[in-house]
């Protein structure tokens, strides 16, 4: 999560205080501002895929059952032919609509099939992206974390060092957008 307001504005307080500390404070701002935005589109990501999943799953279960009823209609077929007592008008007309509904069933289950093969890449993508997102985030909260210790030590080199791991986790971020 992003640093606490409170604990930016004392920073910015510090920085207020001293000149020198004045680039260190805005380029903070600007790096939680990086992170606010990159923590946000990483939730977005993730609430996306789950839907997903979710969606992938229902899709799956209606294949299931589809698969269930063709199978029952597959039994009910062998069934008549082992035992045909009735008249063999009736029972032709049994099998034939069975045999049809059979037919039917395998082609939606075809069509439910790859619909929820296609979701199922559309989760994996999601998750990738959401990767990305995560581990932009993480190094732009450190960027934050490493520049605050400018403050406390007077030492330019963290400010150095938490801008790079600001910058990497930015273009960790725009890798993310086109991950697809």
């Amino acid at each position: 999560m992003a640093p606490d307001i409170e604990e930016l504005h004392e920073h910015a307080k510090a920085g207020a205080e001293k000149d020198e500390f004045a680039p260190v404070t805005v380029s903070m701002a600007i790096l939680a501002v990086f992170a606010a935005v990159v923590t946000l589109m990483g939730a977005r990501v993730h609430a996306d895929a789950m839907l997903a999943q979710t969606r992938e799953t229902d899709q799956w279960s209606q294949y299931q059952a589809k698969v269930i009823r063709e199978r029952s209609y597959e039994v009910f077929l062998d069934e008549l032919n082992l035992f045909a007592l009735q008249s063999g008008a009736n029972i032709a007309a049994a099998k034939t609509k069975y045999s049809s509904e059979i037919a039917r069933y395998n082609g939606e289950m075809k069509d439910i099939q790859n619909q929820a093969n296609a979701t199922e890449t559309q989760v994996t993508t999601l998750e990738r992206r959401s990767n990305w997102f995560d581990f932009g985030e993480v190094l732009l909260e450190a960027s934050l974390v490493i520049c605050s210790i400018t403050m406390l030590t007077e030492k330019r080199i963290y400010w150095y060092l938490g801008l790079a791991s600001g910058g990497a986790g930015v273009l960790i971020a725009i890798v993310g957008f086109f991950i697809r």
